[in-house]
């Protein structure tokens, strides 16, 4: 052990730990969850270290030789060479102070080693007075927390959110021909083909694409050089532009100064927005999955139109059977999508005055929300939907014994004889056809065709499955 000293007093930290007393008290006090930042929050704050040692070096405010092995070291850390040395609780100190502290503690004892002096040797390199100039917690923390999760939504989830469409969509073309029953209140309603059920589930998650995207934007306004409260204090005048410009470079995000320093540090709404839309994505692919389920259900007494691939055997006790493991999954992550919607929910409220302290929870759990999100899109596609058969005698079986093809006779008969046609139908087990021809007056061959269940499913004004436009558009 080695003894270190900060405000509080002396502190035993381990020789060999490139971290220092302020990270060591935050292991003491939150042995809370065991978990630790996510890599991305680490490689954020790296970044984020690396462009202010520049800019403070380029502005004469660090020596030329500490800057450049603060720099390093804050590169080294941005690389995930030093992963294993970030070991605060995700629940921790409000507002990030503890994880500010472990990168700067981290960095400093790395830089030092890199000049050829021993770890802890903080007249030489300070954590709080050199690796963390011109800054404070709460300016990095919330611009680390941005940068990450840009990174996340446009590495990851988008990317596989936009397979998992153009899957659907490519299934909305396979299956554009298969006409089956529609359903709705889970009963029979009028056909429906195929091919337009999954185009509707194509659509979507193309409006879930664009609702993320469009609420991501707001994360690219930072309040790097706002330090403590707004104000700027401690911070050179041109600090505040030369490190979003470097950023800006360093992860090739489009990032920018925000226009109003004060609302950004006082404010979280910028994450509820994103994870409102994260929320928005996973809603629907509870349903979707959940239809899936619905439409392979059985093989023998559920209703069996589609085939899910068999993934893995679904039972310890019953050979034979095969569960729809893969769509279960996908609605279990957005169970958790949506719990943590409501954290976020809750601590982006919970702010008071000039900042909010409840960042390190916010954090947390929307990075694991993009994070799981995208993960079990990439899944979805890969071992579930485009291995999606169709089951077209079953499906055809069912729209023709639909009773509610009764419908395509209303405009002849109205809607009181109809639907005597449906209950007379229902009662005696006759086709709709044979009940037709007893009780109307209409030539057989106009019965058939008013009756046919795919003409049906082409109104007037299209209906067609869709196409592979939307997918450039999102692309673009």
């Amino acid at each position: 052990m080695r003894i270190e000293r900060d405000a509080l007093g002396e502190m035993e930290v381990p020789d060999e730990a490139y971290y220092g007393s302020q990270t060591q008290r935050a292991i003491e006090n939150f042995p809370i969850s065991g978990i630790k930042p996510h890599r991305q929050m680490i490689r954020a704050i790296g970044l984020v270290k690396l462009a202010a040692a520049e800019t403070n070096m380029s502005l004469g405010v660090l020596p030329m030789r500490v800057g450049e092995s603060i720099a390093e070291a804050a590169k080294e850390v941005a690389e995930g060479k030093w992963n294993d040395q970030f070991v605060v609780d995700v629940f921790q100190a409000g507002a990030g102070t503890s994880f500010n502290m472990n990168a700067n503690e981290v960095i400093a004892n790395r830089a030092l080693e890199l000049l050829g002096r021993p770890r802890g040797d903080y007249g030489a390199i300070h954590p709080n007075d050199d690796v963390n100039a011109s800054q404070s917690t709460n300016d990095v923390f919330p611009t680390v927390m941005r940068i990450a999760a840009l990174t996340l939504i446009h590495d990851l989830l988008v990317p596989k959110l936009m397979r998992l469409e153009e899957d659907l969509r490519a299934k909305s073309v396979e299956f554009d021909k298969i006409v089956k029953s529609g359903r709705t209140h889970l009963q029979d309603a009028v056909p429906i083909r195929l091919g337009q059920e999954f185009s509707g589930y194509a659509e979507a998650v193309l409006h879930g694409i664009e609702s993320i995207s469009e609420s991501a934007r707001y994360l690219h306004r930072l309040n790097i050089g706002a330090t403590a409260v707004g104000t700027g204090i401690n911070s050179h005048p041109e600090y505040r532009e030369r490190v979003v410009r470097r950023l800006r470079e360093l992860t090739g995000l489009p990032l920018k100064p925000a226009e109003n320093l004060f609302e950004v540090t006082q404010s979280m709404a910028d994450f509820a927005r994103v994870s409102s839309a994260l929320r928005g994505v996973a809603l629907e692919l509870i349903r979707i999955s959940g239809d899936l389920r619905l439409l392979s259900s059985g093989p023998r007494t559920g209703l069996a139109e589609i085939n899910l691939p068999a993934v893995q055997p679904g039972s310890s006790i019953m050979p034979g059977k095969v569960n729809p493991s893969i769509a279960e999954m996908v609605s279990m992550v957005c169970f958790q999508v949506v719990g943590n919607d409501l954290a976020i929910a809750m601590a982006t409220q919970a702010g008071q005055l000039e900042l909010n302290v409840m960042m390190p929870v916010i954090a947390h759990n929307l990075l694991q929300s993009v994070e799981i999100l995208g993960n079990a899109a990439k899944v979805f596609s890969q071992k579930c939907v485009r291995g999606i058969t169709a089951n077209e005698a079953k499906c055809k079986e069912y729209a023709e014994k639909s009773v509610a093809l009764v419908t395509a006779l209303s405009p002849k008969i109205g809607y009181v004889k109809a639907a005597e046609i449906a209950k007379e139908s229902i009662k005696t087990g006759k086709g709709l056809l044979e009940v037709a021809r007893q009780r109307l007056d209409l030539p057989e061959d106009e019965l058939k065709k008013v009756l046919e269940p795919i003409h049906l499913t082409y109104p007037s004004n299209g209906g067609v499955a869709g196409n592979s436009e939307h997918i450039t558009k999102v692309g673009n």
